[in-house]
């Protein structure tokens, strides 16, 4: 189109004042800084979903059975048997679930005990996070080995030694409750604290122990009940195909992969994400109109070069279209330089951590700013800044109207 080619011209072209020159790059400027903030600010965002979803990865396992009725798998041992045939599993492991008081020499502290299996380290590797001691969901020196967390060992003065026992109680399931010795009404057992655990993930860290599963059951009279079954895959396994084995073999059951187990975390982060790109295009919009002051320079500038081309045939909706073409190159060539600046800025977060985190590094689960560039997030970029082009273009009709 010729008004296509006229604007590029514009665009390109030197012109007559120094202060159109200078509006102009201000334009575009304005235009590419904003765009490139609304990238890297993405990215930024992306790089700390991806954080979270590495910690979760380091104490959720790749698949979480829990009942879809009731708080207990009845017969989780057999249905652990019969899920472990699916081809791409690795390991099963039933576990259960509860909350008790946990006693010590120094301090008393409620905690969520997690009872597991002898092979749980199959499932989450959860020795590759011992801070002190050993992990061992076993017996050890005649009692049962209890592993802390990094809260419970500092809430309760705890440390793995083998003369420090620690007691573990629970509200009876069964029994009625007796008035005159309230002290009945609880079961409890000893257990040894042989490791503390550390994961950086906050719901580990708060307050959960790990004990094991028979102990855990003895003391809720469980018999085979579970609170949940876990599932390790294999690295070459496809989890959601294997997530839909198991809901054919199971169908009462509830499957949650990774990302489900902990959606509530990654849905606030991904309401975030896009509640501040929302409102870092207000502030795009409000950079676009620089374009406008610029359009309107450029059409009294060029006031000589549309009478030249109206005496040789061009109409008013050529020439309007001439700056509304303007208009939306100015704005999309600025918005195209911020998101390869943009991009150029995350990638080299991404990959050369420029920006350090200014803190004891032993205290970090990270030193530097997680940045992740998604193309995706590009393209979105990429249409948001076409449309608020197309908007500052179209002021182009005004001027012209005003002109006529």
């Amino acid at each position: 189109m010729l008004s296509v080619r006229i604007a590029l011209r514009y665009l390109f072209a030197k012109k007559r004042h120094t202060a159109v020159n200078i509006i102009s790059i201000i334009s575009l400027a304005g235009v590419a800084v904003a765009t490139a903030a609304i990238v890297v600010v993405l990215s930024v965002f992306n790089g700390f979903a991806d954080l979270g979803e590495a910690q979760a990865s380091a104490v959720d396992p790749d698949l979480l059975l829990t009942p879809s009725r009731g708080k207990t798998i009845s017969d989780s041992d057999s249905l652990a048997s019969a899920i472990s045939s699916i081809p791409g599993i690795r390991a099963v492991a039933p576990v259960v679930l509860e909350r008790g008081l946990l006693i010590s020499s120094n301090a008393q502290v409620p905690v969520r005990f997690k009872g597991v299996p002898r092979n749980y380290t199959d499932i989450v590797r959860l020795d590759t996070l011992t801070v002190d001691g050993v992990f061992l969901a076993d017996t050890a020196a005649g009692l049962p080995a209890v592993n802390i967390s990094a809260g419970v060992a500092y809430h309760g003065a705890m440390s793995p030694a083998a003369d420090r026992a620690v007691r573990l109680y629970v509200p009876r399931r069964k029994g009625r409750v007796n008035p005159a010795n309230p002290a009945a009404s609880f079961r409890g057992d000893t257990l040894l604290v042989w490791s503390v655990l550390r994961s950086d993930v906050q719901d580990f860290d708060n307050d959960l122990i790990i004990l094991p599963i028979d102990v855990a059951r003895r003391l809720l009279d469980y018999e085979h009940q579970a609170s949940a079954i876990e599932v390790a895959a294999e690295p070459w396994a496809d989890i959601s195909a294997i997530a839909g084995e198991i809901k054919k073999t199971c169908p009462d059951i509830n499957v949650a992969d990774r990302l489900q187990q902990q959606s509530e975390a990654f849905r606030m982060i991904a309401i975030e994400k896009w509640l501040t790109f929302l409102m870092l295009i207000f502030i795009l919009i409000i950079a676009s109109f620089n374009v406008i002051s610029t359009l309107s320079l450029l059409i009294v500038e060029k006031k000589s070069d549309m009478e030249v081309m109206r005496s040789m045939g061009a109409g008013l909706p050529m020439i309007r279209a001439i700056f509304i073409w303007q208009g939306w190159l100015i704005s999309m060539f600025g918005g195209i330089c911020g998101i390869i600046l943009g991009a150029i800025l995350s990638l080299w977060q991404q990959y050369g951590h420029i920006i350090k985190l200014n803190a004891d590094a032993s205290a970090l689960t990270i030193e530097y700013y997680p940045v992740r560039l998604s193309w995706p997030d590009l393209l979105a970029v990429l249409g948001v800044i076409a449309a608020v082009s197309l908007l500052a273009g179209q002021t182009a009709r005004f001027f012209q109207r005003k002109k006529q």
